[in-house]
């Protein structure tokens, strides 16, 4: 018989309250040492519901398991925190987390609605920072993991957790504040189905709703796709991307009270945010001939519409007007690029690829590319040899034509 989606949301919240309890922790406990030495699915939850109960054992393990899949992320914090597979997706740095409350809350507010709260880690957040928060979400399940989680965080008395759906509470909010709130997160989900919705219009809260917060309440924060169409972003309302590690894990709106530039890139490298901002749009770089290094924005910064602020700093041109590589005399030191030393240059043809390759004793690459349709892992596969050599092959286009750049031959 199939269960009805009340029947399983109900459910859930059961399970959640059952691992609130002693007998709950005790439980987690032990699934957490069963995954920790390895144990075969199927054995340990054997074990489990002959040790702690078939009420608790499958639970306990399918919690366990987002707890060793969110320590890479919230370290030892992940061990008291609740997450379901939704919500530990949804869920941000906490490092990243603690940066934007901090943001929020410097222009005085000390009160922040959290809409659409999920597992509470921006909660959490804001209320280390100071704020009393109002958590909410139209969500049963969310609500139960935010209670639960900000209680495991010590921080429930500053935290008060409640039924409501952002596009109403939004279109009531009058005189700058929203559920009585003088500031506000929003973090609409961006996924229905298992897909990704890239239509902000289908986000849930739709994009009406983004705007209409940005609009009435203006200490607010808007968490975004990274993709999101620069159009989109009106006036008075800053956009960032944040990259950590070479990848891009947030795109973000501030409200007209919070905004301090027109678009911002933070690239974060070793625990340290480097950002780059434009207070208009800055124009395209220059294009040119390709010269000895060549220069890999970071996302970013490709993002954000910011790559000519660099190639003005570097003394840099683009490779080509529509690809975002830089070249110049010089290798960088810069957070906001990745250089390399371009040791070849030659029209793309895998054949005399392979034999320049071959004639300088290159047998393992690293294959980038832009602006083209070649496969990288499958590039990488046709160019290995026996040999010990090794070079970061780049395939794009030079002046329109397709290119290879051999960099970094050892």
């Amino acid at each position: 018989m199939d269960v009805e989606p009340a029947e399983q949301t109900a459910e859930t919240v059961r399970q959640l309250r059952a691992l609130a309890t002693p007998d709950g922790a005790v439980a987690l406990s032990r699934a957490s040492a069963l995954l920790e030495n390895r144990v075969d699915a199927v054995a340990a939850l054997s074990r489990l519901r002959a040790e702690v109960g078939t009420e608790l054992a499958g639970p306990a393990w399918g919690i366990a398991r987002q707890r060793q899949k969110a320590r890479a992320t919230f370290g030892s914090d992940a061990d008291r925190l609740l997450f379901t597979s939704d919500a530990l997706e949804q869920a941000g740095r906490p490092e990243l987390a603690a940066r934007r409350a901090a943001r929020l809350l410097a222009g005085g507010a000390d009160s922040v609605a959290d809409l659409g709260c999920a597992a509470g880690t921006d909660t959490i957040a804001l209320a280390r920072a100071g704020a009393r928060v109002l958590a909410v979400d139209i969500d049963p399940v969310a609500r139960e993991l935010t209670a639960l989680n900000v209680e495991a965080m010590g921080v429930a008395d500053d935290v008060w957790v409640v039924a409501g759906d952002a596009v109403e509470l939004v279109a009531a909010a009058r005189g700058g504040e929203v559920a009585g709130c003088g500031a506000a997160v929003l973090d609409p989900a961006r996924r229905a189905g298992g897909k990704r919705q890239l239509d902000p219009d289908r986000w849930s809260p739709p994009w009406s709703t983004v705007t209409a917060l940005l609009e009435k309440v203006p200490t607010s924060l808007v968490k975004v796709a990274p993709g999101l169409d620069h159009d989109r972003v009106r006036p008075g309302v800053e956009a960032e991307w944040v990259s950590v590690g070479g990848s891009i894990v947030e795109a973000l709106l501030w409200g007209p009270a919070v905004a301090a530039t027109w678009r911002r890139a933070t690239v974060v490298r070793d625990g340290v945010a480097h950002e780059l901002t434009a207070d208009a749009d800055p124009g395209f770089a220059d294009a040119g001939p390709v010269r000895g290094w060549l220069h890999e924005p970071d996302p970013a910064v490709i993002r954000s519409g910011l790559v000519s602020l660099v190639a003005a700093d570097l003394g840099a041109a683009l490779v080509d007007p529509t690809i975002a590589y830089l070249t110049s005399d010089a290798p960088a030191d810069s957070p906001f690029v990745s250089s390399y030393r371009i040791d070849e240059v030659l029209p793309f043809n895998l054949k005399k690829l392979k034999a320049l390759l071959r004639t300088r004793g290159v047998g393992r690459v690293v294959v980038k590319k832009r602006g083209s349709a070649i496969d990288p892992e499958t590039l990488a596969r046709q160019l290995r040899t026996d040999a010990r050599g090794t070079a970061t092959v780049v395939v794009t286009r030079v002046a329109g034509a397709p290119t290879a750049l051999v960099c970094d031959l050892t």
